[in-house]
């Protein structure tokens, strides 16, 4: 059963899921490989006149508008068993469609693509969740640091270069992941060298790099602070395996910990998990690793608190990972603070976990979340693709039937084909 759509095939969008619980989760799974990784890369695919390979690219909705976006541009994409190849030789557009940017936040990661290979770009601000200002001004700062020459007018971001693209020394007030991955792609084909200092050090970014040193870029020091990159203009095609979703592997482990379940994870990087594996062990899970790629995770009858929980960036607990376990928690003996550092509207599950019976006050940037002895079924509606996946785990453990409805959020990061298999048989579609 798929809920998204492949190439050329007819849209198929489940709108409700419904949950008989309580229902715990059962059996292994695979883990698919990182939305976050996945696109910055299809996006750098553009850089060279060729054919990229994309291995283990998760069949979610994100991917799909990507290949949307490319195809546009004039690329030919194959999506099969996994697999994405795309031909980028004939590029013959420089723009995006408002409606295919409205789609999905990530759109923004083509700005220095189209810049690199065209150097022309011209696109609107980007949609997907709602989770508060992520303003582009790093972006457009950062790009006219190298040279690119930029007009901003009603939403529309048009982007040219007058000459030529020069490499230079940029500093980030903040390490914004996107900003950090648009600046790579526009300068690995800069004359002369770009330094990063405050670089975002997600392994989604090492795994951009990585791709992009296969196409013949040259980058240094991808995961660390500062990164280097020495401009080049000779991209070759290649091959890349995706590395596996770290949130989407927290999210499962949410499930298991808040049903009092046990299940198995596989293909799976725990070095990518440390900051999650603390919290669950906090909370009183057992988790085992066993051969390097595969992770158990056992749960107690009850879960304990967890005192606090920041999210930070890389390696610091991901704010994407912020609501599954919010909802974890929510049944646990005790109390636990969340604090949000990332997005000013990353609460907004909190009114929908409420309907359910959890217990959550919030003041600001902090959530206070005071466990419950139980959840009870109700009737919620997802508001952003992380908050959806925090229904999910909370519906499993709530008592009665949950409805949880507008999916699409969810689908856009969670290929449902892979979590179905932990699910039992109350958890039902329509």
């Amino acid at each position: 059963m798929w809920f998204g759509k492949r190439l050329g095939e007819r849209v198929q969008i489940v709108q409700k899921l419904i949950i008989n619980g309580p229902c715990g989760v059962k059996g292994e799974t695979y883990i698919q490989g990182a939305k976050n990784s996945v696109l910055p890369i299809l996006a750098a695919t553009i850089l060279v006149k060729g054919e990229s390979i994309i291995k283990n690219c998760p069949d979610i909705l994100d991917v799909h508008t990507s290949l949307e976006i490319l195809n546009y541009l004039g690329c030919k994409t194959n999506f099969t068993n996994f697999t994405i190849t795309v031909n980028s030789e004939n590029i013959s557009k420089h723009d995006i469609p408002e409606f295919l940017m409205r789609k999905m936040r990530s759109s923004i990661i083509f700005l220095g693509a189209l810049i690199s290979r065209t150097g022309h770009a011209k696109l609107t601000l980007p949609g997907g969740c709602e989770l508060g200002p992520r303003p582009i001004d790093m972006h457009i700062s950062s790009l006219r640091q190298l040279g690119v020459f930029i007009e901003e007018s009603h939403g529309e971001i048009n982007c040219k270069i007058k000459r030529k693209l020069v490499g230079t020394n940029i500093t980030l007030t903040f390490p914004s992941v996107g900003t950090t991955e648009n600046i790579m792609l526009a300068a690995a084909s800069c004359a002369g060298q770009t330094i990063i200092n405050n670089a975002a050090r997600e392994p989604e970014i090492v795994d951009l790099a990585a791709f992009m040193n296969k196409l013949g870029a040259k980058i240094y020091g991808a995961g660390g602070n500062q990164i280097i990159i020495d401009g080049s203009q000779k991209f070759t095609q290649t091959e890349h395996t995706i590395i596996p979703d770290r949130i989407v592997a927290t999210t499962l482990m949410a499930t298991a910990a808040a049903t009092g379940s046990s299940i198995i994870l596989k293909k799976i990087d725990p070095s990518l998990l440390y900051s999650s594996i603390s919290i669950f062990e906090e909370a009183g899970c057992y988790i085992q690793i066993i051969d390097k790629n595969i992770l158990k995770i056992t749960s107690p009858e009850k879960l304990q608190s967890v005192k606090k929980i920041r999210t930070m960036p890389y390696p610091g607990f991901p704010t994407d990972n912020q609501a599954p376990v919010m909802a974890m928690l929510a049944t646990a003996y005790g109390t636990s603070i969340f604090v949000e550092t990332i997005f000013e509207s990353r609460f907004k599950h909190i009114c929908e976990l409420s309907r359910l019976g959890a217990k959550i006050k919030t003041e600001g940037n902090v959530a206070i979340v005071e466990g419950t002895s139980k959840l009870s079924g109700a009737n919620v509606k997802a508001t952003d693709l992380r908050g959806a996946a925090a229904l999910l785990v909370a519906g499993l453990a709530a008592e009665g039937q949950t409805t949880i409805s507008d999916l699409e959020h969810f689908l856009r990061g969670y290929e449902w084909n892979k979590i179905q298999p932990i699910l039992s048989s109350n958890v039902k579609y329509l």
